[in-house]
């Protein structure tokens, strides 16, 4: 009689005390994941990823110990995403984090698993979802305005570059968003009093005569208007516009780390970070459709002074007041 209360009691305790979200998984179901983007693989992992590992260890979540992540890289080649799409949902995977670039190939690939995406840029127009308080569907994750931003943009080129008056904006007319941003873009322009030169690059072959209209006209500056393309030319366009002395404006701090000028745009580390937080809930039996995407709350100015200064080019105090980071 003795032993059956003190067996009851430590069962008790055991279910008092037993962990809770990421660490009440059980053994024989640890959580898989699957992460499929279009850029290769890098290790040490970039400054998203880490970012999106680390929120899941601020929740609990040790990868290989309570939760597994299946990986899936099309570095680069677009056309392999569909197959390595399907491949994740074959695995069964509980949900997949979809990195931008690679949204519509597991969106096509499965329409029950959850899809969890760091930094959705217009979901409701690109009708990924059917509003952000509901998304409806399987898709849902952090939200990235765009609204308004490449206009920004080009005013703090301005203000950069106060007698700036031509500007070359690379760009890829078929990627989602694009044509509305070039828009605003223009829009922006006729108010600066500024001419823009649209180079457009809808694949890689349209890059070398992007580049050679960019060499012959020598803007005063370059624009780019972030997709695929310009993240998997990033090297070349840095390189190209340093030796021809042309300023950059890009759209993520990672351009500007590897050397660009100027990026203003949501923090995409804060984004992703954040993704983890959806990770959990659905893992937690949340619905995707019901989550809310949120907008987002960090936005980060970044300027290299070190190019700068290659440019040869002296940055107003009045807008390094305002920059949130400046690289030396």
């Amino acid at each position: 009689m003795v032993f059956r209360a003190l067996t009851s009691l430590l069962c008790l305790l055991a279910i008092l005390g037993a962990p809770r979200g990421a660490e009440a998984q059980r053994p024989d179901k640890v959580p898989r994941i699957g992460y499929l983007l279009v850029s290769p693989l890098a290790d040490p992992p970039s400054g998203e990823r880490a970012a999106f590992l680390d929120g899941l260890r601020e929740l609990g979540y040790v990868v290989g110990q309570n939760i597994v992540i299946e990986y899936r890289s099309a570095a680069w080649n677009r056309e392999l995403l569909p197959d390595l799409a399907v491949e994740l949902v074959n695995l069964k995977v509980d949900a997949i984090v979809a990195v931008p670039g690679a949204v519509e190939a597991a969106k096509e690939a499965t329409k029950t698993i959850p899809i969890i995406v760091p930094a959705l840029g217009d979901p409701v127009e690109e009708g990924l979802v059917k509003s952000l308080a509901r998304p409806g569907g399987n898709i849902t994750g952090t939200g990235w305005s765009v609204e308004g931003l490449t206009g920004k943009r080009l005013e703090l080129l301005k203000e950069a570059i106060p007698k700036l008056s031509r500007v070359a904006v690379f760009w890829n007319p078929a990627n989602q968003g694009g044509p509305r941003q070039w828009q605003e873009t223009q829009s922006a322009a006729r108010k600066l009093r500024v001419t823009l030169q649209s180079l457009e690059a809808r694949d890689p072959s349209d890059v070398p005569k992007a580049f050679t209209a960019m060499t012959q006209n020598h803007p005063d500056a370059l624009l780019t208007i972030a997709s695929p393309i310009t993240t998997a030319y990033r090297p070349q366009i840095i390189e190209l516009a340093t030796k021809q002395r042309i300023p950059t404006m890009f759209s993520t701090r990672a351009d500007v780390e590897a050397g660009g000028l100027i990026s203003y745009a949501p923090s995409l580390t804060d984004s992703f970070r954040r993704a983890a937080r959806y990770v959990d809930k659905v893992l937690n039996g949340a619905n995707p459709g019901e989550l809310p995407i949120e907008e987002p709350t960090k936005f980060e100015l970044i300027i290299n002074l070190k190019s700068a200064k290659t440019l040869k080019l002296t940055i107003p105090k009045t807008l390094l007041l305002q920059a949130d980071q400046l690289i030396q």
